[in-house]
């Protein structure tokens, strides 16, 4: 079952400045990836695209794995399919990522639990931009 994202974690991570690992994101700009990565740049967060091209994308290095990171993102964005969510959420966890957001459509329950029971905070099921614009941010 799916929990529904606390609007206090939303809020806090999309509020406070942070770093975003976001997988999945590529140079594709008729991704959502793409646009969702430009407007957490706009709110005020560094973005650090991770795929498998390891691209340049809105001027960020990109990275293969989240494991090839020099430091620990703050939160890892998972713009992949559910089947590959699991996996990515454990290796967030695994890097130090403070919390994990899943976007719509994406659902990891497993995994959401064991990232949870670490001390992850974890939203499933959403998309910044979508909450960002509710919250007037932008």
């Amino acid at each position: 079952m799916v929990t529904p994202p606390r609007a206090d974690d939303v809020d806090a991570l999309l509020r406070s400045p942070a770093r975003w690992a976001v997988v999945g994101l590529s140079d594709n700009t008729a991704r959502a990836a793409y646009g969702v990565s430009a407007y957490l740049q706009r709110l005020g967060h560094t973005i650090v695209p991770v795929h498998p091209a390891a691209a340049t994308v809105h001027g960020a290095r990109g990275y293969r794995t989240l494991s090839d990171l020099p430091e620990p993102p703050d939160v890892v964005d998972v713009f992949v399919n559910s089947a590959r969510a699991g996996a990515v959420v454990d290796e967030a966890v695994a890097v130090g990522a403070r919390a994990v957001w899943l976007q719509l459509g994406v659902h990891a329950d497993d995994a959401v639990a064991r990232a949870r029971a670490a001390g992850v905070v974890v939203v499933q099921d959403a998309c910044p931009a979508i909450e960002g614009r509710a919250r007037d941010l932008g």
